[in-house]
């Protein structure tokens, strides 16, 4: 009898903490399943906060010869050849891949020099990088030796994009069926022009030669937005490029302190070079502009991380006086 009872005691006792250790255990098991779930939880929240902070980067234009451009560069105007250096190293390291000079404005060597520092320090490659010149009026007729000075200047084996840089009836097609000769042997990849500012003026070069103009630099911003020739062009998908995109030297200020630009740019805690470089993108022109100062290049820059309203755009576009500040 008490041998019975010693029994039953010990198989209880085996119950209570067989059923111990089940609730135990399954305790657990909720426990974790609770965790995962909450984790779960926390990173859709992450990466729904993650969607939220979405860029605003412009994607680089493909022009009618197949070739890709970047929409914003570094214009290169009244550099010396150290100026030049300096700023287009400074600019391909703050993400720009899009560099512009001219034969005229004497700095090639200092941009090729600007070129070949970055691509030694291996943070960008020749590929990688759109390089453009203009071939000047006075070398018009004579534009394989003109072509072939350039790239020795800029110590490259090929320029992505060659313009004419003026209007000059007299023998602009010879200089641009020069190009064109180029273009058949790898020297240039593209080409096209500057400083046409009529259609009928386009027409008669287009009209006289084989390749399409690929590109039009003309003069272009927020006082004088080439609306004429941009939709002129469209019929050739030609891209329009704008030179002094920020007003050019001695006319950014009056930009700047525009009520309307200074307004926009308040809204969005930029500058108003910033949002006048942003007009541009969203408008579809390339831009490019020129800068000694390494911190005005990098602000420059910075416009990837918001976009202009159809609102903003629009009092914008109503700033346009079709005026230009240049007179060449």
């Amino acid at each position: 009898m008490k041998k019975g009872f010693i029994i039953c005691l010990i198989l209880l006792i085996c119950i209570i903490v067989g059923v111990v250790i089940y609730f135990r255990t399954n305790n657990k098991k909720e426990d974790n399943t609770q965790n995962s779930t909450s984790k779960i939880e926390n990173n859709n929240k992450e990466d729904k906060k993650m969607s939220n902070n979405q860029t605003y980067f412009i994607e680089d234009i493909t022009l009618n010869s197949g070739y890709k451009m970047p929409m914003l560069g570094i214009g290169t105007y009244l550099l010396s050849d150290s100026q030049a250096e300096n700023s287009v190293y400074w600019a391909l390291k703050d993400g720009y891949r899009l560099i512009d000079t001219a034969r005229i404005y004497g700095n090639e060597t200092g941009v090729g020099r600007g070129i070949k520092k970055a691509i030694d320090e291996g943070f960008v490659t020749r590929e990688e990088i759109f390089v453009t010149t203009k071939m000047w009026t006075s070398d018009f007729n004579n534009p394989d030796e003109a072509i072939d000075a350039s790239l020795r200047r800029l110590g490259l084996d090929y320029i992505d994009l060659m313009i004419l840089h003026h209007s000059q009836p007299s023998n602009d097609v010879t200089a641009y069926k020069g190009m064109e000769r180029a273009v058949k042997t790898g020297k240039l990849r593209s080409i096209g022009l500057s400083n046409y500012y009529t259609p009928e003026d386009f027409d008669r070069l287009a009209s006289q030669v084989d390749i399409t103009p690929a590109l039009l630099q003309n003069e272009t911003h927020p006082y004088h937005q080439s609306t004429e020739m941009a939709e002129h062009l469209e019929q050739y998908d030609t891209v329009l490029e704008s030179w002094f995109p920020l007003g050019g030297r001695g006319n950014t200020q009056v930009l700047f302190d525009d009520d309307t630009i200074s307004r926009i740019a308040d809204s969005h805690n930029k500058t108003s070079a910033q949002i006048i470089l942003r007009w541009h993108l969203q408008m579809g022109y390339i831009a490019i502009p020129g800068s000694s100062n390494e911190s005005h290049i990098a602000e420059n820059y910075d416009i990837f991380d918001f976009e202009l309203s159809e609102d903003e755009m629009q009092d914008l576009k109503d700033l346009d006086k079709n005026e230009r500040f240049a007179d060449y």
